[in-house]
């Protein structure tokens, strides 16, 4: 199984639209928030199930939780935007959360800095951003491949 995992996009449909280019063929997107409303166009332009949550940049977006726990390809993963669990101060309430709810992968934008992190038996995402790259990064998005035992993350630039 293959997931694409992007956050951040804050409404620049033409690089969603790159990415999913980018991605090729994928089973399942999740979007980590900002802005929300891109999730339904991700959903049109990869014609693939999008699972989303609200960032902080989506306080109109009624009816849209801010925390998923996503049971996929014998994995849990705890999906969030993380502005409510501070990770521009660092990840740690976020590993706390999603060991707490028996998450194996944990994942979330706000940053918009690209992070792999391995800590607490949880494997800590984030995608970075494709329209607004921060830090000196390059627009980007996650492929999470769950084709073997292993779980393989490949950080995927626009170009």
């Amino acid at each position: 199984m293959k997931i694409g995992i992007i956050s951040d996009t804050h409404g620049d449909y033409g690089a969603i639209a790159a990415a999913v280019q980018a991605a090729g063929k994928v089973d399942l997107w999740l979007h980590a928030g900002d802005c929300c409303d891109d999730a339904n166009y991700l959903a049109e332009a990869s014609q693939t199930k999008v699972i989303g949550v609200m960032g902080n940049c989506d306080w109109l977006a009624p009816g849209r939780k801010t925390d998923q726990i996503i049971e996929v390809g014998g994995r849990r993963i705890f999906l969030t935007h993380g502005h409510l669990y501070g990770v521009n101060r660092g990840p740690g309430a976020l590993i706390a959360e999603a060991a707490a709810n028996g998450c194996d992968i944990a994942i979330y934008g706000h940053t918009h800095i690209p992070a792999e992190i391995k800590a607490g038996g949880v494997i800590v995402l984030n995608p970075g951003s494709v329209s607004r790259p921060r830090g000196g990064h390059e627009p980007s998005f996650i492929i999470l491949d769950f084709s073997d035992e292993q779980s393989a993350v490949r950080f995927k630039n626009l170009e």
